[in-house]
């Protein structure tokens, strides 16, 4: 599969192929970088719709934050300039970068809730359609979907929440660019400095969103929070709800051990 991918990008891109090797970490795409005959290298990917996946990346560019250049997209592949990075994560000062872009990134706005099509996380479909408000576009778009992947218990106390979210999200945030799928996996890095965002599943939503997902898996510490701002007033209370999106994303990808997770945070949120 990787080196069909290595060669589809190549002949995608008018290029003949010198050298490839497999990225390792893509749980649900194939991920090779190719060292281009002539000179040059790239990064090939495959994806849920590689030319949505190119759009959203375009977004983030012109927001203002680093992204890979889109060198071309298919139905298949997605072929990507190769940025710069090391694997060793980020220092203080790359968290710091990492917040500032961030903020930038936020601070792009869209229309409305949601974006010009539906994406998905390997099998699990993420529905952008837009919604009236906020609370709504969340219940409807993000939490109900999974009821079925869970137990009776959890469903209840799901709908339960859904239910209650015109009491506890704002109806009207700022409808900010969001990365979608942030976590320090799709943050690339080289010395410890920040050098791009990748894998993207971008809609327009609360910021807030993409905070709480950086910290459901994760702790990016005070350098982070200097580059990007204080928090909005209750952001805290809020945050378990925007984690239980990832949290049920990974139940139905990868099976009931998260289930304890959904768990934690529905207990957090008070219902």
């Amino acid at each position: 599969m990787a080196e069909d991918l290595a060669r589809a990008g190549a002949a995608l891109l008018g290029a003949e192929l010198a050298d490839w090797r497999a990225v390792a970490g893509g749980d649900l795409s194939t991920v090779v970088r190719v060292r281009l005959a002539g000179g040059g290298e790239a990064v090939f990917k495959t994806g849920p719709d590689p030319r949505a996946e190119a759009d959203m990346l375009r977004a983030i560019a012109a927001a203002g934050v680093p992204a890979p250049r889109v060198l071309a997209a298919s139905e298949r592949v997605l072929a990507l300039e190769a940025l710069p990075e090391d694997g060793r994560g980020l220092s203080a000062e790359g968290w710091a970068e990492l917040g500032a872009a961030v903020r930038r990134l936020h601070r792009a706005t869209g229309p409305g809730w949601g974006w010009s099509c539906d994406y998905a996380f390997g099998a699990v479909e993420i529905p952008n359609a837009p919604v009236p408000d906020w609370p709504a576009f969340w219940a409807e778009r993000r939490l109900l979907p999974s009821l079925p992947a869970l137990p009776a218990d959890l469903a209840r106390r799901l709908e339960r929440l859904a239910a209650d979210l015109g009491n506890r999200l704002p109806r009207d945030p700022a409808r900010s660019l969001l990365h979608g799928d942030l976590w320090s996996g799709n943050v690339l890095a080289r010395g410890g400095r920040f050098t791009g965002l990748i894998d993207p599943a971008c809609y327009h939503g609360h910021a807030e969103v993409d905070l709480a997902m950086l910290h459901l898996f994760g702790s990016p510490g005070a350098a982070f929070a200097d580059g990007y701002g204080p928090p909005e007033p209750g952001a805290s209370a809020r945050r378990p709800i925007y984690q239980l999106w990832p949290a049920l994303v990974h139940v139905r990808l990868f099976g009931g051990g998260y289930l304890g997770l959904v768990a934690r945070l529905l207990d957090a949120a008070g219902v």
